[in-house]
Formats: structure tokens, sequence, C-alpha cells
């Protein structure tokens, strides 16, 4: 998903707005994670970035996108970029 989420939409209250993109987002990544995993993949990771336009976004962890999207509402910015693309990810064997 590349896509420019806008805070001020017509006939929407801005905190409502915030919360669509965020349930917009989750929904995004639980679509992707039921998808069929190829053969040796364990689960579906993501590179995730955000920021003000596609120049400027910067590499951000799934669960820290809650915190970014706060960020730019406390910084009074009326739209952000958010790219989410998936990529097969595998287990990492653990030392004892």
């Amino acid at each position: 998903m590349k896509k420019v989420f806008q805070f001020n939409v017509p006939n929407k209250k801005p905190d409502r707005q915030i919360e669509a993109v965020r349930y917009e987002i989750n929904k995004y990544l639980a679509r992707e994670r039921r998808k069929p995993r190829p053969e040796g993949v364990d689960f579906w990771d993501f590179n995730c970035r955000i920021g003000d336009s596609e120049q400027s976004a910067t590499p951000v962890k799934v669960l820290d996108i809650k915190n970014a999207i706060s960020q730019i509402v406390a910084d009074g910015k009326s739209s952000f970029y958010m790219e989410i693309l998936a990529k097969p990810g595998r287990k990492t064997a653990t030392k004892d």
C-alpha cells in the first residue's frame, strides 16, 4: 500500500478521520497477513515508511505506526504518506 492520507475530509470530524485512517491501515495489515505464504516462509513481515511525502518518508516499525500517526497529528499536519510493503519473514534460531 502506497497512499497519502488526509485528515481534513468534508463531513467528518478530524478525530474520527484519524481513527478511520488507523482502522484502514490495520485492516490492510490483517488482509496481508491472511494471504497464503510461499514455501519456506514462516510469516509475513512488513517494510513501512511514513512521512510528509514519498521523498521524505522514513522507515518505521509496524508496532510504531500508531505512535508515528499521533506525532504527525501533534505536529499539526493535514496529511501524510504511508507505505507498507509485505515481504517474507523467516524465524531465526535462538541460542540457549
